[in-house]
């Protein structure tokens, strides 16, 4: 197969290694297992102008995303309801939804794996007809995101406590908005801290990453947390994957959702696969099956029709 890869050169594990070193292993192992491959290393603010010259490529059979959760969410947007198939380069923070495809969480061993992958169709979900490939949410977990923007980090481990400072500063001053979430022919009323829309349920016992990316369903996670030990609480238990023992979290099914914010929205953030958007006071989310064709291991393969 034909491979275009893109690495954001500032994206989490990638501005920590030696680009040069890597990218050469890189092109061996693809190479030995038959493929062909371009790699462009880019800055941050090139990358959708570089993913949309390689995704219009003729020539292209795999484009190779490499870098954190804007990253790959950027490249599956371009290909969604194409031929092309996205591969993922997990150098982000969590990864959420490369592990929620099997691909292993180190880079050698991730493109190792890749070279005898196999190309399956997993589903997208869209905000107001905007891709993601994992979580819209509002409320705490918006607000989290906007004051970890505040904070200095240099590392993926620096993120990582940056988050959960965030976190802390979220949950000591929490804020309430009133929402009308419309799920089928139910209409559900309420005061909540905080709404995540994911692109399939989530599995349990692990962190929040969907264990079938073909189910066909958003998730709807709806948080009564109002104290800080309550909200506490809920972190902990997304944390060990104990959503379906959470008392403070309300989940929902469905193929489509519309999320009117009554609160004043301008106020308030989104976050779409860890990236801050504007919230408008209505958002339709819906789910569409098979929309991204993706490389995965094939021992993923296996694993899913076991």
């Amino acid at each position: 197969m034909r491979f275009a890869a893109v690495l954001n050169q500032e994206g989490g594990t990638l501005r920590t290694i030696d680009l040069s070193a890597f990218t050469d292993r890189m092109r061996q192992t693809l190479e030995a297992a038959g493929h062909s491959i371009d790699i462009d290393i880019v800055a941050g603010k090139d990358i959708v102008a570089t993913l949309d010259r390689i995704a219009s490529k003729h020539s292209v059979d795999i484009v190779l995303a490499g870098g954190g959760d804007g990253t790959i969410s950027a490249a599956a947007a371009r290909l969604m309801g194409r031929k092309k198939a996205l591969a993922i380069l997990p150098a982000g923070t969590m990864n959420l939804f490369a592990r929620g495809l099997g691909i292993p969480q180190t880079l050698d061993a991730a493109v190792k794996s890749l070279a005898d992958g196999e190309v399956i169709a997993v589903d997208m979900a869209t905000a107001n007809n905007k891709p993601f490939v994992h979580q819209f949410s509002i409320g705490m977990h918006a607000r989290m995101v906007q004051l970890r923007q505040t904070m200095e980090f240099g590392s993926r481990l620096g993120k990582m406590r940056a988050s959960v400072k965030a976190a802390w500063a979220a949950i000591n001053n929490p804020s309430a908005m009133k929402v009308t979430l419309t799920i089928g022919e139910s209409e559900i009323v309420t005061r909540t801290t905080g709404i995540g829309i994911t692109n399939n349920l989530f599995g349990e016992g692990h962190l929040p990453y969907a264990d079938n990316p073909a189910g066909g369903v958003l998730g709807i996670y709806v948080t009564v947390a109002r104290r800080r030990g309550e909200l506490l609480r809920v972190l902990f238990d997304m944390a060990r994957g104990k959503w379906r023992d959470s008392e403070h979290v309300e989940i929902h099914q469905a193929d489509r959702a519309v999320l009117k914010v009554h609160s004043a929205a301008k106020k308030f953030r989104a976050v779409m696969d860890g990236e801050l958007v504007r919230l408008d006071p209505e958002t339709t989310i819906e789910i569409h099956p098979g929309a991204l064709n993706v490389l995965v291991p094939a021992r993923a393969v296996q694993a899913k029709a076991a």
